[in-house]
């Protein structure tokens, strides 16, 4: 029956949680068993599907099926070995968060509304993963934008309202110039397929009108660089904290952000293709943008004092890891750039969630209201810690493994600078996030205020210890995921081996 199916995975990936947003949205407020039947079969399903047809994408054999809305102009779904690291990711994230966001909104009036929108969320994110090309990738990147925005406005505050116009005149104007940047390579090149090491006839174009491609570069770079945040570009990301904590961590990890740096991955690689963009002098440009923002968001993140901007800020700075590694003309800086989104994903969305634990469980919102946090919560306080050890690099965690490939592409591109911007950056990480470790579990003597402060919130907290569960599990589950990608990176199908067949599949 797969076999028979196998051509279609691309669009019933896309199509589960679609379906599932639908039914949700139909069914009555009060029919929460229901609703939460249906949140966890789809996400079962779809990555149940997806992990079913590893093997085979992996073994080169590509599903894909499109529709040609006009001659010379395609939607198409296909699936590759990039969209399926991407895809996986979303998939394993969804189902994560939707068990986390059923406790984190056990008592929210607004349930059918939130996950309705959160599964087209993910619909759209799917999408992304499998557009075969440009123009179904800005379908699908503009879906994500309208999609997204009542998850941040969902507690309908003026924070949350200011919030999610920022993030929607931010992602619409990015989306703008993207569309037109696609706009202007369909006219004039006539194809914007993503195909591995770049697509013959966007490279013959760049080799005649040089100028003119680096326009549509600068148009498309510019534009996806609103989602990955990128400074200046980034200014809706820490605005956006207002939202749930799953919205944040969804945002973060895989959505939103992943989303502007996946499409960076696609137009350098798959569209015009690294040494196209090379010759061009855009990569160069490229690589200080990166490296300018790595080090503008940790500088940012040490001033933070709120837990959820000083981690909204990191993301700022731990993304553009993926830039980097696209933007050095290197095998295996490619291979860290393409391993990390997947790391940063999983690793990222741990804080998060241990984030919105700390703010349910006892209120704690401020760095300084977590002190002593680490004797009433141990499991969530240890998978924070695990989560910014990640982010700091160290082994044998999934960020270790991130760090050490870009820093070895670094010196194989002969751009030993980027190995002390590497090491800056994990300095970095150290001074904003073992402060907030220390605290967790050795509190300042003089803490007392800041425990009584984070203690207030405990009442309310208290009647909720099966919601409180349905957050934990999941927050555990995912921070042990991140020591496994650690520990065993060197399998075949770890992310890292993935990361490395792609790179050696398209010859980059």
């Amino acid at each position: 029956m797969l076999v028979a199916l196998y051509p279609f995975v691309p669009v019933l990936a896309v199509a589960i949680s679609a379906v599932a947003a639908v039914v949700i949205l139909v069914l009555p407020e009060d029919a929460r068993r229901v609703r939460t039947t249906v949140n966890l079969t789809a996400a079962l399903a779809k990555l149940g599907l997806l992990l079913a047809v590893v093997p085979f994408v992996f073994s080169g054999v590509y599903p894909a099926i499109g529709w040609d809305l006009l001659p010379g102009l395609r939607l198409e779904l296909r699936a590759d070995a990039l969209s399926m690291l991407f895809a996986l990711l979303g998939s394993i994230l969804w189902l994560a968060t939707t068990i986390y966001a059923i406790g984190y909104l056990r008592d929210d009036p607004h349930q059918r509304r939130f996950f309705s929108f959160f599964s087209l969320c993910v619909t759209a994110t799917v999408g992304i993963a499998f557009a075969g090309n440009l123009v179904t990738f800005v379908v699908f990147y503009e879906l994500l934008t309208l999609v997204t925005y009542p998850l941040v406005s969902h507690a309908g505050t003026p924070a949350a309202l200011k919030a999610a116009r920022a993030y929607l005149s931010y992602a619409l104007t990015g989306g703008l110039l993207v569309l037109t940047g696609t706009v202007l390579l369909q006219l004039a090149a006539g194809t914007t397929a993503f195909e591995a090491g770049g697509t013959d006839a966007v490279a013959e174009y760049a080799a005649t009108h040089p100028v003119r491609s680096v326009a549509i570069l600068a148009l498309l770079l510019v534009g996806l660089g609103v989602k990955a945040a990128l400074v200046p570009l980034h200014g809706w990301l820490p605005l956006a904290m207002v939202a749930p904590a799953p919205v944040s961590a969804l945002l973060h990890a895989v959505a939103v952000v992943k989303a502007g740096a996946f499409g960076i991955v696609r137009v350098v690689a798959d569209l015009f293709g690294v040494e196209v963009v090379s010759r061009l002098g855009v990569l160069d440009v490229l690589l200080v943008w990166a490296c300018v923002t790595i080090l503008y968001g940790s500088l940012r993140a040490l001033r933070a004092t709120d837990l959820k901007e000083r981690l909204a800020f990191s993301t700022v700075s731990q993304v553009s890891y993926i830039t980097l590694g696209m933007a050095m003309v290197s095998a295996t800086a490619t291979v860290g750039g393409l391993v990390h989104l997947f790391h940063q994903g999983i690793t990222k969305i741990v804080l998060f969630f241990c984030a919105g634990l700390f703010a349910e469980r006892w209120g704690a919102i401020s760095i300084a209201s977590l002190a002593g946090l680490g004797r009433r919560m141990p499991w969530t306080s240890a998978a924070f810690t695990i989560g910014a050890f990640g982010m700091i690099g160290l082994p044998p965690l999934a960020g270790f493994v991130t760090k050490w490939t870009l820093a070895q592409g670094a010196l194989n591109a002969d751009r030993p600078w980027v190995v002390a911007v590497l090491v800056a950056s994990a300095a970095l990480n150290c001074g904003y996030f073992l402060p907030v470790v220390i605290r967790l579990w050795w509190p300042p003597t003089d803490g007392a205020d800041a425990e009584a402060d984070a203690a207030a919130g405990a009442a309310v907290a208290e009647a909720r210890p099966i919601a409180l569960k349905a957050m934990l599990i999941p927050t555990v589950l995912v921070a042990l995921l991140s020591i496994a990608a650690g520990m065993f990176a060197g399998l075949e199908f770890s992310p890292l081996g993935a990361a490395e067949q792609i790179v050696r599949g398209a010859g980059r």
